[in-house]
């Protein structure tokens, strides 16, 4: 029986001893809906109410990965980008945007920003020795936080073209942190040229939306906010949109991997702005 007396983490077998796993984290929830294996019981209860809410969340989250992996394919392989930071990486999983990248382009560098210590610990080991790649530490709301830090001075040149990804990550912020501000401030560090990928819950006024919304913010996470069409579009304000501009997930340039009829098509969207003045 367990020692009512021990910390999480002494009942975590793994778990680093600075975090808080008696809190769900949004980058161990996401692996855990993706079926990874980097979760703890917190974040487990978290996914479980997602899956609750919509059975079918693992392939919204999959969709969300094709989505990105098709995005960057774009920005390196068409429009010649060969700088990428990913704020709000979550936890590495198969195709890694560093991934995806490099082998179309092997010089590509990429940073790698979270804020969860465990994505940091695993985004180290996985790099090993690769030295166009990094992880760190930052949050997103301060934006100092992540292009000041020596890490990224090294691999971005903040003079030349590059894009920022945030997949998935500013619903995580409620309106009350006003994410449109965050995303504003994030666009003000790119330089003409620049590309600005966002990807987010969709409210398309369908009733699952409300009902996945609930499950997030109601099942431990906390965070998860489905915005409309209009809010979303905030997000690129300032920006030319790259065709076909803000769109359903599955609608961007879809390939032979992307589920046409997938049944959570109408949940979630993305686009990619690009700075031209």
């Amino acid at each position: 029986m367990n020692d009512p007396s021990a910390r999480p983490q002494d009942l975590e077998p793994g778990a680093p001893p600075e975090v808080d796993l008696s809190r769900p984290s949004i980058a161990r929830v996401y692996d855990y809906v993706l079926g990874g294996k980097q979760h703890f019981e917190a974040d487990r209860r978290a996914g479980n109410s997602v899956f609750n809410a919509l059975p079918e969340s693992r392939l919204l989250a999959k969709d969300n990965r094709n989505l990105l992996r098709r995005m960057v394919r774009h920005l390196v392989g068409e429009a010649g980008i060969r700088q990428i930071v990913d704020v709000g990486s979550g936890l590495p999983t198969e195709g890694n945007v560093h991934e995806v990248a490099q082998a179309i382009d092997p010089s590509v560098r990429v940073v790698y920003v979270d804020n969860d210590p465990v994505v940091l610990a695993h985004g180290r080991a996985l790099l090993g020795e690769n030295d166009t790649t990094t992880v760190i530490t930052a949050d997103m709301r301060d934006p100092s936080s992540i292009f000041d830090d020596p890490a990224t001075r090294q691999l971005i040149d903040e003079s030349r073209p590059f894009a920022i990804l945030a997949s998935g990550i500013l619903h995580h912020l409620p309106d009350e942190q006003d994410p449109w501000a965050v995303a504003d401030a994030l666009k003000r560090r790119l330089p003409v040229g620049g590309y600005m990928m966002i990807t987010n819950f969709l409210d398309d006024d369908e009733p699952r939306a409300k009902a996945l919304e609930r499950g997030f913010l109601e099942g431990g996470l906390g965070t998860g906010r489905f915005r409309t069409w209009a809010e979303l579009r905030r997000f690129f304000d300032g920006l030319e949109m790259v065709e076909p501009g803000l769109v359903y997930a599955n609608d961007w340039r879809p390939d032979e991997l992307t589920l046409a009829d997938s049944p959570v098509h109408t949940l979630y969207a993305g686009g990619i702005g690009r700075r031209v003045a």
